[in-house]
């Protein structure tokens, strides 16, 4: 196998111990909000609709089923804090896309994949429409994103895209000399304060009424659907006519879906704001999210103060497929990802991390969400976002609106909402999979982005994986 341009650009071994000697084991995003309480639940309660899951997905069903029914109750439960888990911790990158890309949906769903592309685009439009209606500060800038070719094949793999940029051009948008070629996507991506906007979007529900509660776990669902739904917690009951199950990454409370995810846990990095002179140096004035081209990229992008978050690389599974927080504590992850930072802008060395992290992700083996209903349509369903939900949540929301309607929409007879993934293995065969298939795509990000017959079985079956 060849090798990439990180390993034959590595820095120096002092820069790295530099830029991490006093990085905090913190969120940033997490650090940089001021947050409401919100209590926990105590007695019974009846609800026309009640929400699990304080997350995006959780929250935008909250807002749209007050949009549209005003005078419903709606009721929303989190085990710990409102936007705390991914909603709180991840890039900032919210993307129009629905389906992880226009390759995955022209290949799962080809005769859908234009109305699903402007589904798509619409529903990123409403996201800024929702964030100018209610005055949501969360930092959105709709700058697009930019992705990059750091190896030779990656140039022609772009070069089919729209918004190509040639060498120059790449590297007169951001000064990498790592860049080979580019694509931008103007509309197709904003960039958000994820913390801040999924506390803004606590604000907007309780504004319109939602009841949120905190620290108020549910344990089980009970009832078959011929009456109310009831869900148990720790400090009470709630029934109601409806629910929506928005838990993500944590295991489903529907033992259908326990093998339709795994989590898949991604590292991040913060580092100090960039001085004028700094931010001279690697020019980004565009301020356009990026990520680059191989099966195992990175992504970064700038914050409003202008600190480069840097992330992605590593997915890391571990067996079993438990989400625990001794998991994002795995420092030779964060080293890797600053000997990658300082290749990619070797001008900025001397720069230190503030903040290092990770978080788990819902991963399914289509790459984005898939919806369902349960107990005769009273409690539906959206899981495996697949690091796609700090936009599609909200599209999300609305399919279980929709589906809990009873009434079929446009959104519900769509083949990607009716269809479910193929589901993950149980154990050890998840675990054998899942690293056989890591150690594949970095097979082929070393072999000029050829996938090997394991990857493309995969691809044939509707299970293939890309970080």
């Amino acid at each position: 196998m060849g090798t990439t341009v990180f390993e034959r650009r590595r820095p120096a071994a002092s820069v790295v111990d530099h830029a991490l000697q006093s990085t905090s084991f913190a969120v940033f995003w997490l650090d940089d909000v001021r947050r409401t309480e919100y209590p926990r639940i105590a007695g019974d309660v009846r609800a026309d609709l009640a929400i699990v899951g304080g997350g995006y997905a959780g929250l935008w069903t909250a807002i749209r089923a007050k949009e549209r029914d005003p005078g419903r109750r709606v009721v929303l439960l989190e085990a710990s804090r409102v936007a705390w888990a991914a909603s709180g911790r991840n890039g900032g990158f919210c993307e129009a896309s629905l389906t992880h890309g226009h390759e995955n949906g022209v290949n799962r769903w080809p005769k859908e994949i234009d109305r699903l592309e402007e589904l798509g685009a619409e529903n990123l439009d409403g996201i800024g429409d929702t964030v100018r209606r209610y005055g949501i500060d969360a930092d959105f800038e709709r700058t697009g994103q930019l992705a990059v070719a750091v190896e030779p094949h990656q140039v022609e793999w772009l070069r089919e895209e729209e918004g190509f940029l040639d060498q120059d051009a790449v590297r007169a948008e951001v000064n990498s000399d790592t860049y080979l070629a580019g694509a931008w996507d103007r509309d197709g991506c904003a960039l958000v304060h994820p913390a801040k906007l999924g506390l803004e979007l606590a604000r907007v529900a309780t504004e319109l009424g939602v009841e949120i509660y905190e620290h108020s776990r549910v344990r089980g669902v009970d009832g078959d659907g011929a009456g109310p739904i009831a869900l148990q917690t720790d400090g009470g009951r709630v029934t109601a006519e409806a629910v929506a199950l928005g838990t993500n990454v944590f295991p489903s409370l529907l033992t259908r879906n326990r093998l339709m995810t795994v989590p898949v846990y991604d590292y991040v990095l913060m580092t100090e704001p960039l001085t004028a002179s700094q931010l001279a140096d690697i020019g980004w004035s565009n301020r356009q999210g990026l990520a680059d081209s191989a099966n195992q990229f990175h992504y970064y992008r700038l914050s409003a103060d202008n600190r480069i978050l840097f992330g992605g690389y590593d997915a890391i599974y571990h067996f079993g497929g438990k989400v625990r927080p001794e998991y994002e504590n795995r420092m030779p992850s964060h080293r890797r990802l600053a000997e990658h930072f300082f290749t990619t802008f070797p001008q900025l060395e001397g720069l230190r991390f503030t903040h290092r992290w990770a978080g788990a992700i819902d991963s399914s083996s289509r790459f984005c969400a898939f919806f369902g209903t349960a107990r005769r349509g009273r409690v539906a369903y959206a899981t495996g976002f697949t690091g796609l939900g700090v936009g599609a949540a909200r599209f999300a929301a609305d399919v279980m609106l929709d589906k809990l309607s009873g009434v079929a929409t446009e959104r519900t007879e769509l083949r990607m909402v009716r269809e479910r993934p193929i589901p993950f293995p149980p154990e050890p065969a998840a675990s054998v999979g899942i690293n056989l298939v890591r150690a594949a795509m970095n097979q082929a990000d070393h072999n000029g982005g050829r996938r090997n017959l394991f990857l493309k079985a995969l691809d044939a079956v509707g299970m293939g994986f890309d970080s």
